[in-house]
Formats: structure tokens, sequence, C-alpha cells
């Protein structure tokens, strides 16, 4: 399998690392997560201006038309520089939801979401779901010629700061249904919605958001009426399988300043680097991270061959999760104290994996819905 990238796509790979490299050092970061928002509009405005946003969308809808394999090299140079502007959460998750709108909704919403002139965030995570995307207790009920919502959404990521909010809601059926759900788009100014904003340990912002009848009309409809489940099952797996992408750049971050730092820490005389115990390690943490860069690379093409989406997800989610939990803790401990401080930026790479392994299921979820995948 030929694995080898495009021109163009290393242009884009180039131009992103570049970005990271000299636009955004720890400093930087340091200073945009201890804003008031959390990430700098400024930041987002200049991925717009750069083309990143762009890439996720066809050229119909005003994008670049890339693929997800163009998406996955944006994301992980961008984690590389430990970036915490909401691309995942405010461009990638709620764009492949509003791509699969009608025709008349793209056009309201694609082209201020890629412009980044306003923000999206996706509100589907429910209390004691346990990542079931089909767990949806908020309800909508039918008001006239629109609906009315009613319900409670957690762990919203982008959702502090949106602008929209990507509503899942019951129009029909039981709590764990797949038919019956249905996606509206909502003004987060909205009377009715309330949010309670959070810091995630990773630096990041995510919101609980409670909706106490909330008008929306009949074309803020993403999608069709009770048809949403599968439309959000599809969203899920392709922002899960845009994580991973993430994840391989913290990953390729953490084992590489572990290498480094073990070449300059000197004891009994010696580079720790030259310990035979400590280079197993080190050959373990690589092997890890190459298993889980692999199965991203597989994951990634299987959206753009539109092949086994759900089953690749869940199988990149576990490797990636477990790979993750080896070189995190592996970084942490041969850098010894110092690893844990807030000073030194592994700490904070491993804060993200951490959360990474987390978002959008933990491993023993993401299993037992491989081996179902297998067994269907």
């Amino acid at each position: 399998m030929d694995f080898t990238f495009t021109e163009e796509q290393e242009l884009m790979r180039e131009s992103v690392k570049k970005f990271a490299a000299k636009d955004y050092d720890f400093e930087t970061r340091r200073k945009i997560v201890d804003s008031d928002a959390g990430f700098s509009r400024d930041m987002l405005t200049k991925f717009a201006e750069l083309g990143w946003t762009s890439v996720p969308f066809s050229e119909e809808d005003g994008g670049f038309g890339g693929s997800a394999v163009d998406t996955m090299i944006v994301l992980e140079e961008l984690a590389k520089g430990l970036v915490v502007e909401p691309y995942l959460s405010c461009i990638v998750f709620p764009g492949a939801l509003l791509k699969r709108g009608n025709k008349a909704l793209r056009a309201a919403h694609l082209p201020q979401l890629i412009e980044t002139t306003k923000l999206y965030a996706v509100a589907y995570a429910e209390q004691d779901a346990r990542f079931d995307v089909y767990h949806q207790q908020t309800r909508a009920e039918k008001d006239g010629d629109g609906f009315r919502l009613y319900g409670d959404k957690v762990a919203v990521f982008g959702g502090a700061s949106a602008d929209y909010l990507i509503v899942a809601a019951r129009t029909s059926g039981a709590v764990g249904d797949a038919r019956g759900i249905t996606l509206f788009v909502v003004p987060s100014e909205d009377k009715g919605v309330q949010r309670l904003d959070h810091r995630t340990v990773d630096g990041l912002r995510m919101a609980d958001v409670r909706f106490e009848g909330v008008s929306v009309p009949a074309d803020a409809v993403v999608g069709e009426i009770d048809g949403g489940g599968p439309v959000l099952e599809r969203a899920v797996d392709e922002a899960t399988i845009a994580l991973g992408a993430e994840a391989m750049g913290v990953m390729e971050v953490l084992y590489k300043t572990t290498v480094t730092y073990t070449k300059e820490r000197v004891q009994f005389g010696h580079p720790i680097s030259k310990f035979q115990t400590l280079q197993f390690r080190m050959a373990d943490m690589y092997v890890a991270y190459e298993e889980a860069k692999s199965m991203v690379y597989m994951a990634s093409m299987s959206v753009d061959s539109d092949q086994d989406v759900a089953k690749a997800a869940s199988a990149m989610k576990v490797c990636v999760g477990k790979a993750g939990t080896r070189v995190g803790e592996e970084a942490i401990q041969l850098h010894g104290g110092m690893g844990m401080t807030e000073e030194l930026a592994v700490s904070h790479f491993f804060k993200r994996m951490t959360m990474i392994g987390l978002q959008f299921g933990d491993v023993s979820h993401h299993l037992k819905r491989y081996q179902a995948c297998c067994q269907d």
C-alpha cells in the first residue's frame, strides 16, 4: 500500500509545520490558554486565510475539496505545536454534520464556518450515555412548523465560545433507539440556552448546556427528521479518526523529546541514553507510536474509500488509546520528577494525550464496539 504523500500534501504539511514552529511557541500557547476564551480567534482567522479550515469541505461548498488524509496532515502538525484553537471541535466535527444537510442549510452555515466568522460546536453527549450516540434524552417537541428543545448536554467541546450549536434531540422513539433522533442548528445566544463553561485538564474548554424550551424553526433541521442518528454516528467516527491524527502528532513529540532528553541527562558519568534498559523502553515507545500511526493512516483512508468506517474508527481508537498511554507514561517516567512540572512542555503533551484517550470513547468502549462490528 502506497503511503507516499502528494506534492500538494507535502506543501500543506510544511505550511502547518512552519506555523507551529515559528508562530506558536510554548509561551505563546501559555498566554492563549490563560485568556478568557482559552484560544485565539485571530489564530483561527489565520487558519482560514491559510486555507486550512477549507480542507475538509468540497469545492461546491466553498472548500478545498480535501480528503480525510489531508485533514489528518493538518491535525497531526497542529498537534505537534499543541495548538489549542478548536480546529477539530469547531471545524471538522460540526462540518461533518453540516455538509450532510440540504443545499440551503449548507449555503447558510458552511461559508461562515469555513471563514471562522462564526463558530460551531456539536452538543450530543449526555449524562450516563457512556459514549453511546443513540442515548438521547433531550426532547424536541413539535411546535407549529418548528420544534422546542428540552434537555441537557455535557462535555460540548468548543461549546463555551460557539455561536451555533448542532444539537441531537429525540423527536420519536425511546432512549437508545437508532431511529427517532433529529439534528438541529441552534444559535447559542437564543433565549432558553444556558451554558456552564469548564476548563479541561489539558487546557481546552468545553461546556455543559441546558435547553429550556428553545424554539427551533423547521429549516434548522440537519438532514431528515428522525433520521439523524446514523448521520451523527458517522460524524463522530470521522471526528474520532481526525482525533487519532492529533494523537499521532502528540506521540511523536513525546517520544522524540524523551530520546533527546536522555542523550542530555548525565548520570554516573554517562548519558542515560546509554543504559540498555532505557534503550529498550524508548524502543517500545517508538514501536507503539508506529503501530498507532499505521492505524490512523488505515482509518483515514477508510473514510476516503467509504469502507468499514465504524470498524476502522474503533480499531484505531483502541490502538491509539493503548499506545498513547504507553508513550505518555514512559515519557513522564524517563523525564523523572521534572516531567510532571508545568514548566516542562512534556507534561502538557501528556495531559493532552490523556484527554485524547477519553474523547469520543475510551479503549473499553471501542473494543466492545469493534467486536460488535466484526459480528455484524
